[in-house]
């Protein structure tokens, strides 16, 4: 399945999810893409990778869809998280309430400040980044998130897949390089941000300067 296919199961799973708190039992591929803001056919062709859920005429059962994208997306596993950095992003991500409804547990949290280290961040105690692999080692975590900064970023990176780890979410400004057989996700919101501000532009028909001599419109996948 291809990564932009994966990325929609999220959308899709959310949708479901909306659709079970409203108590709807069945949902067609049409109402179902609608919600999630795709084309019907394409949400049809990234469902038959899973397997044939959907009757003609009938539609999906809402909790089993529901089901079914929760295990190809790996969320009926036990997924242990350790944030690294505890800054106002770590801090963020260590009380989002979301994560725990799908399937993550934040198991730790690092800091390489010794006025961080020992401080509480919800129910868990800050530990120095000096004792990363015995922490993680003993909190049995299988993601990490970098939340740091970019100098420190690569080496933090290095030691958490030497101790095991093979899933990161990068939120350094840097680019990371890592071995073939870890999964490495980069959030980078700068760029973002630029996307947004580029698109924000064309849609309010500002003059782009040399953008405007050539440029084909607003980018909506980079």
């Amino acid at each position: 399945m291809s990564a932009a296919s994966v990325a929609r199961l999220t959308i899709y799973l959310r949708a479901l999810n909306s659709l079970l708190a409203e108590g709807i039992e069945r949902v067609s591929s049409e109402e179902l893409a609608r919600s999630a803001e795709v084309n019907p056919s394409t949400l049809r062709k990234d469902l038959s990778h899973l397997g044939s859920y959907g009757t003609r005429g009938v539609g999906y059962n809402v909790q089993y869809l529901n089901r079914q994208v929760s295990l190809a997306l790996g969320l009926s596993l036990d997924w242990r998280v350790a944030v690294i950095g505890t800054g106002n992003l770590g801090r963020a991500l260590a009380g989002y309430s979301g994560f725990v409804s799908r399937g993550f547990e934040i198991v730790a949290m690092f800091d390489a400040d010794h006025l961080v280290v020992g401080t509480e961040v919800g129910y868990l105690r800050v530990s120095s980044t000096e004792n990363l692999e015995a922490v993680l080692k003993r909190s049995r975590a299988n993601i990490a998130v970098l939340s740091v900064p970019g100098p420190a970023a690569q080496e933090l990176c290095d030691r958490v897949v030497a101790a095991g780890i093979s899933s990161i979410l990068s939120f350094a400004p840097v680019v990371l390089q890592v071995p073939p057989n870890v999964q490495l996700r980069k959030v980078d919101m700068s760029t973002e941000l630029q996307i947004l501000a580029y698109n924000a532009q064309w849609a309010q028909g500002q003059d782009l300067g040399s953008v405007s001599q050539g440029a084909a419109g607003p980018l909506a996948v980079l």
